[in-house]
């Protein structure tokens, strides 16, 4: 069992978004309980924190506040504006997500504004519950681990939004009146230390993966926080690295987890995004979702991620369309590429497909590891997104490993996890009408091992190459082609240009950015990104 966000609208229902903090009305709580007194009952305190993972799990719809929700999924920034996926859907359903991929959004580009608005208000609850547990008489136990999860889940929405949009205003408290005429963005180096400081703080104070109670599977964790710190400092070693980030350093970090005892790799890949498999020993951190039967109302539990990414042709609107580049990427009968795309004439949870090319697909292809059986309400779907799997964490260390000269190490890492692709069965679903794991008949030969002749830049290389296929349609190849330096050259000239036009400086490779919100840079006097 996964335990369920649920929204504190009294007490939290305060902010969407930074401008709208300069609506609050003064009025006397209509109950017994107020913001100095909530948080003396650990039940409660319990409930304010969920309500802060709530946040991280709009994606469309109505946030439960009154508020629409317009399009928050990652896969529109890792995926679509990476060289692994297009817009998909019909040529003019969702222009936003067009705009984005092109580089012509503007300050109103609806996508855009729905981050930033959902990651404040994360933000803004996070603040409120570090605030008032601080002198909370709870249990001291309790209270260390519900301040470690709000210290996560912070630092993870500055992360979110500093990859998109560059440096932050920064907030460590909820927003005042008097911060609307004195709050400046911070430098990408400040925010980056104002993060790392979160994740940092968060592995302090929270516990392991395995000292949570079945109920609580889903919560921040010890290696959560450190796997994030990892990706933040990996990243910021490949775009802007003026602190002066380390090889050795990301290296002892993932060793951490490692060590742990904490993770493995899921036995068969194919499983990786199944049922079956939410929270599993294999997984760092995954956004919680259940089934509902509801459509947008207050008490959705699910999501429409499924629904948006599934085919057209039988109950999704087909957007997030693999490439022909990613195809052409995955070796000969490596059965991930079963596991991650699905084409004409596939077998998808025991239904033959048939995708409507070109007219409601943009390559003929969908992204398999969102496809699953029919929910009840397509818009409340079960299936729990993976943010991070221990096979990234284990590729980071093979990354580092590599750089720091053990390259025998890197070898190893990048074997098992071929290894383990190797033994890979077909989807589930894969045979007509079932929904059985099928063999996949991968022959012995297939993805042979890393030799030990491959070293230097081919060893980097190989390395590149396996986390763009293990980890494909999982919303990271962009940040990937940014941090290595191949984002810009993989586009068209065109898109290229405005592309660069968008991008701050960074020490190492520049940096991309979308457009921050019209009416924040207008609201607050922020100083907008370049080029719009």
């Amino acid at each position: 069992m996964k335990f369920k966000y649920i929204i504190v609208a009294l007490l939290l229902a305060t902010s969407g978004t930074m401008q709208s903090c300069s609506d609050f009305l003064d009025k006397n709580p209509l109950g017994q309980d107020t913001d100095q007194n909530f948080y003396t009952d650990p039940n409660n305190a319990i409930l304010a924190v969920n309500a802060a993972y709530d946040v991280l799990s709009y994606d469309e719809g109505n946030d439960g506040l009154g508020n629409y929700v317009n399009h928050n999924y990652e896969w529109m920034f890792g995926d679509v504006l990476s060289e692994d996926a297009e817009k998909g859907s019909t040529p003019g359903d969702m222009p936003p997500l067009q705009e984005l991929k092109e580089w012509r959004a503007t300050g109103t580009n609806t996508i855009a504004q729905a981050v930033w608005q959902n990651m404040f208000q994360a933000i803004y609850r996070t603040n409120l519950l570090l605030q008032n547990l601080e002198n909370s008489p709870i249990d001291a136990t309790l209270k260390n681990r519900l301040m470690g999860e709000a210290y996560f889940i912070r630092g993870y929405s500055y992360f979110y939004m500093l990859r998109l949009y560059g440096g932050l205003p920064l907030f460590t408290k909820p927003v005042q009146p008097s911060d609307y005429s004195n709050t400046k963005r911070s430098t990408l180096s400040e925010t980056y230390a104002f993060i790392e400081a979160d994740f940092k703080k968060a592995a302090e104070l929270l516990p392991e993966k395995n000292a949570y109670e079945a109920a609580d599977a889903g919560r921040a964790t010890k290696g959560a926080a450190n796997g994030f710190l990892a990706r933040a400092i990996l990243y910021q070693m490949g775009t802007d690295n003026p602190r002066g980030h380390t090889w050795k350093e990301l290296y002892d970090l993932t060793d951490v987890i490692a060590k742990s005892g904490q993770y493995a790799l899921t036995d068969n890949y194919a499983a990786i995004q199944e049922g079956e498999s939410e929270n599993n020993k294999e997984s760092l951190f995954e956004i919680q979702f259940a089934e509902s039967n509801v459509t947008w109302g207050i008490q959705r539990s699910g999501t429409n991620n499924n629904q948006i990414q599934n085919n057209r042709n039988t109950w999704g609107w087909g957007f997030n369309n693999p490439t022909q580049s990613l195809v052409n990427a995955f070796e000969a009968n490596d059965p991930r590429k079963a596991a991650t795309i699905y084409k004409t004439g596939d077998i998808v949870t025991g239904i033959e497909q048939v995708i409507n090319f070109p007219s409601e697909n943009s390559t003929g292809f969908l992204n398999r590891k969102a496809a699953i059986i029919k929910p009840t309400q397509p818009s409340q779907s079960p299936q729990n997104i993976r943010k991070l799997r221990y096979a990234d964490v284990l590729l980071m260390r093979a990354e580092a490993a590599a750089h720091l000269g053990n390259e025998s190490e890197a070898r190893t890492i990048l074997n098992q996890i071929r290894d383990r692709a190797r033994k890979s069965t077909l989807p589930r679903g894969s045979k007509l009408n079932t929904m059985t794991y099928e063999p996949a008949n991968t022959p012995a030969s297939a993805l042979p091992p890393i030799a030990a002749t491959v070293t230097g830049t081919a060893l980097l290389d190989a390395i590149y190459h396996e986390r763009r296929v293990e980890l494909g349609m999982e919303a990271l190849h962009f940040w990937d082609q940014v941090r290595t330096g191949t984002y810009f050259n993989s586009l068209p000239a065109s898109i290229r240009s405005s592309a660069m036009s968008h991008s701050i400086a960074g020490s190492v490779n520049p940096i991309p950015v979308l457009p921050i919100p019209a009416n924040e840079v207008q609201s607050w006097g922020l100083e907008q990104n370049p080029g719009y």
